[in-house]
């Protein structure tokens, strides 16, 4: 048997503000009982082969960079960063190289993520 990827779990300082940035973001739902505590994001707009959101209070602020991170595809890349950035997210850099281009953007919390146009890579791994 192959593993799954079911849920993808954020720390966070504030879990029910992250999830509902998240969920605005992809236009999925916040779950029922969102708190600082604990939230998760995913519903009936979530794709059945995306894992859904979970986000959970740690008593530490994040520190430094990302070790990983989230990247969308967009086809409007510009409208796309301007949604984003009107949501909360604050635009980090821009960037082009071997045919792509991508913008990275800091969520509220600080958490780093990548809005890309559709480029070759991703069609290859698709």
């Amino acid at each position: 048997m192959v593993a799954s990827m079911s849920t993808v779990t954020v720390d966070s300082e504030d879990a029910g503000n992250l999830a509902t940035f998240w969920a605005a973001v992809l236009d999925w739902e916040v779950g029922p009982g969102a708190t600082a505590e604990f939230a998760a994001i995913g519903g009936a707009r979530r794709p059945r082969d995306s894992p859904s959101l979970m986000f959970v209070r740690v008593p530490e602020a994040k520190a430094g960079r990302n070790r990983w991170h989230l990247d969308l595809s967009v086809e409007d890349l510009e409208g796309e960063v301007e949604r984003l950035v009107g949501l909360g997210a604050r635009l980090l850099h821009r960037k082009s190289e071997d045919g792509a281009t991508w913008v990275t953007l800091g969520d509220p919390e600080g958490n780093e993520f990548c809005v890309a146009a559709p480029h070759e890579l991703t069609s290859e791994i698709e």
